[in-house]
Order: C-alpha cells, then structure tokens, then sequence
C-alpha cells in the first residue's frame, strides 16, 4: 500500500491516496476510524476522522436554552432549501395585489379583442375595477396557486444559484463575472422547467372569470387543451427568465460585494441592493415576460416568440411590451428585498445556530473533561 500524501493547502492538510487495485473492504465499525472500501471496480481507500460527538449533543434542556441550536439540527442543504421557499412566499404573498393588477394589464389586449385593444388600461383603473368586482380579496386572487408555486420555484431557484456558483467557479476558487451570470442564467431555467405548470395555472386563475379554483382550472384545461397547453409559452419563459435572474442575481452579489464590510450584512444594504438589481433586470427583461404572458392565454393567436412580438407591436404598438410595467416596478422593491433580504437574513441565522451547536458541544466537551480530572484526584 502507498503511503499518503500530505498536501498543505493554506494552513489546511488533506490525506490523498492512490488508487490500489484488488484492495478488498473491511467490515464497518462504528470505532473504526480507518475504513476501506471497494466501488465501480477500483479499490480505494478513505480515512474518517469522525469525532465521537454524540456523547457531548446538547440536551433538551441546552435546546430548550438556547433554541437557535435547533436549527443546526436539520441538514445545511435542507435548511437553505427551505430558507429559499419562506422567503419567495413571503415576498410574494406581500406583493400579490400588484402581480394582479399588472396581469389584468398585460393581457388586456388579448382579452377584450381587437376593435378595444387600443383603449389601454391603466393602472389606477385596474386597481378600481378589481375593487369593485370582487372586492378587497380580488386583489389576492391566485395568490394560493402562486405561493404553492413560489414555495417550490423559490427554493429551487436560491438553492441552485447558491450550487452552480460553486459548480463555476475558477482554479483559483473565485467566481469570475461570466461565472456568476452563468450561474444565475442557470438557476432561473432550472426552476421556471421545474414549476412552469402551476405558473399557468395561476395565471388562468387570476385573469380569467370563469374559473373559481386550481383544480377547476387544471381540470378544463386537461379537458379542452390538453396536456400540452400547460407548457405552452414554456420557450419565451426560459429566454426571459435566464437573462432576468443572470442580472439580478449578478448585480446584487456584485453591488453587495462592492459595499463596505461593516455595511454588507446591514437589512438597508440589502434592500438598496435588491432594488437596483431588480430594476437594472426588469427593464432589460420584461418585453419577453409580456410575451409570455400572452402565449399562456387561452385561444392565443400566437405560436412562438417570433411570431408574438410583431403581433403584439403591430397590435398594440411597442408600448404594448411594457404593458403593466408600472405596477411590476412597484412591486420590484418589495419583492426583490424581501425575497433576498429574508433569504441572507435566513443564512446568517443558520450560521449563527451552527456556531451556537458547536459553542454547546463543546461546553459539554470541556465539562466531561473536567470531570474525568476531578475523578482522577
């Protein structure tokens, strides 16, 4: 057998070993520190340096105490998963009567047909129709769809940016700003692919009269348009949703990043930051969201991007791209700050529970030593 290699790495060492053909696996134990196994034909050899921790676990009465160190319970992935989906409903929840109105607004034109289409709706006159027609819950019409869909949409979407910045960056274990656009681009198609479905629903719901649930929605849609009807628009949403999640997310690391230190973790800083990004995206991309839009709608004309954005020009002309765009910048603020904001508030909380775990563990390491000297004497 070789022996290791100790490679330092910033103060840090790392065991390597070769590959050793033949080598066979020795049966596990939970006292076994050294372990080796066999796998995909190769032996190959891996050291644990597992402490015995389970002695030194906090209590339930250290738990109870100190109840931050719960959270350093559940499993980091699973805690940051979570912290995205909280943090998407929440924003959205808040927010929900001005995606109403701006979907009232974008899908106007299609709506009430061609003679009509030029007689634009505005904004306080979609605020005040909603109010008279279906009264103050209107406003959060869809919302229940749109939370079930930005519980998992959300959490997908921060969870992945966070995995695919790992997965691009550099030798030099830096994120170049290629990397980090790449990284963003990646996270907003992973999870539009993944909840594209409940968007349509949603979006049936909230414009659409006669439908009064979700599952009456999905129902007649399966019936009358089929299966495929729920991934229709599905093309413009990936090409819009890349670009918009590249910037934003992009510009916040980086704005955020170019802040002083003592400034960074700062609730305003985050806001602030949100807001710029989010506004810096919006006007690049939000053509293409009202593209999308309009390809969703029932008895659409059109097929493709290409043939929805002349349609809609010659139709309504260019402002007609930007159609509810007062009421989706209104919203930018909010949303974006407090989708990012609670999300790095909800990291440095997990952060915080694992440094108070570990603070526990090691109270109670330091006590059982005590103990095992003072039985000495």
């Amino acid at each position: 057998m070789s022996n290791p290699q100790i490679i330092r790495h910033k103060n840090q060492p790392k065991l390597t070993w070769k590959q050793i053909p033949g080598l066979r696996p020795l049966s596990s134990h939970k006292n076994h520190h050294l372990q080796w196994r066999r796998g995909g034909g190769a032996g190959f050899a891996t050291v644990s340096m597992m402490e015995k921790t389970l002695e030194f676990e906090p209590t339930p009465a250290q738990l109870w105490k100190h109840p931050l160190a719960i959270v350093a319970l559940v499993p980091k992935d699973a805690a940051v998963f979570a912290a995205g989906a909280l943090s998407g409903a929440a924003a959205k929840t808040v927010t929900a009567p001005l995606d109403r109105i701006k979907l009232i607004m974008q899908t106007h034109g299609l709506r009430v047909g061609q003679e009509s289409a030029k007689k634009t709706l505005g904004f306080i006159q979609a605020f005040v129709s909603i109010g008279k027609q279906e009264g103050i819950k209107g406003y959060w019409k869809g919302n229940f769809a749109q939370v079930v869909r930005v519980l998992p949409y959300s959490a997908v979407q921060l969870f992945a940016y966070d995995t695919y910045k790992k997965l691009f960056k550099g030798t030099d274990d830096e994120l170049s700003l290629i990397g980090r656009l790449a990284a963003g681009a990646c996270a907003g198609m992973t999870s539009t692919l993944v909840t594209y479905p409940l968007d349509v629903l949603r979006l049936r719901l909230a414009v659409d009269p006669g439908y009064q649930t979700m599952t009456d929605v999905f129902v007649k849609m399966l019936k009358e348009e089929g299966l495929g009807s729920f991934y229709r628009g599905l093309g413009p949403s990936l090409i819009g949703i890349a670009p918009y999640v590249a910037v934003n997310f992009c510009v916040f690391d980086l704005v955020k990043k170019s802040l002083p230190e003592k400034f960074r973790n700062k609730a305003e800083a985050s806001v602030l930051t949100a807001f710029v990004a989010a506004t810096v995206a919006t006007l690049t991309c939000y053509p293409l969201d009202t593209i999308r839009r309009q390809m969703q709608m029932r008895g659409t004309p059109y097929k493709s991007v290409l043939d929805a954005f002349p349609g809609i020009i010659a139709r309504d002309g260019v402002a007609g791209l930007y159609r509810g765009f007062v009421p989706n910048a209104l919203k930018t603020l909010p949303n974006s700050s407090i989708k990012l904001t609670t999300f790095d508030a909800m990291k440095r909380m997990i952060s915080a529970s694992e440094k108070e775990f570990q603070r526990i563990l090691e109270e109670n390491r330091n006590e059982q030593k005590q103990s095992a000297n003072d039985s000495t004497f």
